[in-house]
């Protein structure tokens, strides 16, 4: 593979502005520093290509192409995704990770019907990170025995915010797997597309939200669908870089519903409901909103707009 030396300029330039990555870049010799800099303004051709490849007959969501564009991003900022947390079944409790903005996507199933009205928060929280691709985040470290090595890399100080978001995720990546859930924390899309594809096969349709304004009340429209009951669940971590927690549950089922905003506006939204939340931990914030205790009703909840859901055509 050539560049120009005009090109690997711009590419420099486009790179500069991923400051925390440019920084970790610094601490390479320059050779393999330029190696990286070819690879990297190839992400999105090579990631493209990959999915091409295993998913000829599958269309890629905007919000999926929209992580392997680095040239039109701001710089990438860790504690900015922070505000918004996703929340997912855990053996472990999550009370921390309450407040206003993700209260309100909490819902029994009892009120999945037209009529009933909910305030959403459904915006993308986004840190400006892209997907690297596959061999560039093999290279990285990515354990929480090897934090320190993570943050000096990011350029980020032991005891600030973000290598405190930083370590909170790597956690929730460790976390042992309940009983009749398979997850995976894929650090690139290509290793993303190799989990869907192992649970469902390549036969699938990847769906995201179709929702433009997020925070305000939003009443369930005529027509939501059940899509599934077996599904790949993919929602984005708080990380310099794009990596995804999914997760494939059992005794769950997805619905794309419609919902018509406060202010007129229409949109869709996934949501998935659980049957059986027995092995959640009592103290799952998910109970503390709804006024619930495990095991006794289902519980859904829906999906920010930077989460994907993977299922069987």
């Amino acid at each position: 593979m050539q560049l120009s030396l005009h090109l690997l300029l711009g590419l420099l330039v486009s790179l500069s502005q991923l400051s925390p990555f440019m920084e970790f870049l610094h601490t390479l010799p320059v050779l393999a520093f330029l190696s990286v800099v070819v690879v990297v303004s190839h992400a999105s051709q090579s990631s493209e290509g990959y999915w091409k490849l295993v998913l000829p007959h599958t269309s890629m969501p905007k919000a999926v192409k929209d992580l392997l564009r680095p040239g039109g991003l701001s710089p990438v900022d860790v504690s900015a995704a922070s505000r918004l947390p996703y929340i997912v079944p855990s053996k472990f409790p999550q009370e921390a990770q309450v407040d206003d903005s993700n209260i309100g996507n909490f819902f029994l199933e009892a009120n999945l019907h037209p009529g009933s009205k909910m305030k959403l928060h459904l915006a993308t929280p986004t840190n400006g990170a892209v997907f690297f691709p596959r061999q560039v985040a093999e290279s990285i470290p990515f354990s929480s025995n090897d934090l320190p090595e993570i943050l000096n890399r990011f350029s980020l100080k032991e005891k600030s915010a973000e290598a405190e978001i930083i370590k909170n995720e790597m956690e929730a990546c460790e976390e042992p797997a309940m009983e009749g859930e398979a997850r995976y924390c894929a650090t690139s899309l290509e290793s993303l597309i190799d989990f869907g594809t192992s649970k469902l096969g390549r036969n699938v349709n990847v769906m995201t939200n179709e929702v433009k304004s997020g925070n305000q009340e939003y009443e369930f429209g005529v027509g939501m669908k059940k899509v599934t009951d077996k599904s790949v669940v993919c929602h984005q971590l708080n990380y310099p870089y794009a990596v995804f927690y999914c997760h494939m549950v059992t005794k769950t089922w997805t619905y794309m519903i419609p919902l018509v905003g406060a202010n007129g506006s229409k949109a869709k939204a996934m949501a998935v409901c659980h049957s059986d939340t027995s092995a959640w931990h009592p103290k799952h914030v998910a109970f503390k909103v709804l006024n619930v205790k495990p095991g006794t009703v289902p519980i859904c909840h829906f999906l920010y707009n930077n989460a994907m859901v993977w299922i069987p055509k």
